[in-house]
């Protein structure tokens, strides 16, 4: 493991001033490009998470349209009147045969998790 570098202080024209050696600020100049590097990562991901955030809010509000789903007479996805896999009324919380509920419980369940 390298030692932390200790500056030494000078008096330059009447103001302190940190005196490295070449290697000791090539050994700088080399930690401010992988923090530059490893930034410039950090914002693209970043980027990324608010752009799926987005589509997972724009997926949600689409899922939670209950008109377009054949099964529902204006209920929410989470009331799926729909088949259960067994043929039987599916519950509140069971997964239906809906594609559209399936998705708004799988969503919700993820960002229930993720509060």
């Amino acid at each position: 493991m390298s030692r932390t570098p200790q500056p030494r202080h000078i008096i330059l024209g009447g103001r302190v001033a940190v005196a490295l050696t070449l290697e000791e600020y090539e050994q700088l100049m080399a930690s401010r490009r992988q923090i530059g590097g490893q930034s410039a990562r950090v914002r693209i991901l970043a980027q990324q998470a608010k752009r799926t955030e987005q589509l997972l809010g724009e997926l949600e509000t689409l899922i939670r349209e209950p008109a377009a789903c054949p099964g529902h007479s204006g209920t929410a996805p989470e009331a799926c009147p729909g088949p259960a896999p067994t043929g039987r009324t599916a519950r509140p919380g069971e997964a239906a045969d809906c594609l559209r509920c399936a998705v708004a419980t799988l969503l919700r369940r993820h960002r229930d998790a993720a509060s």
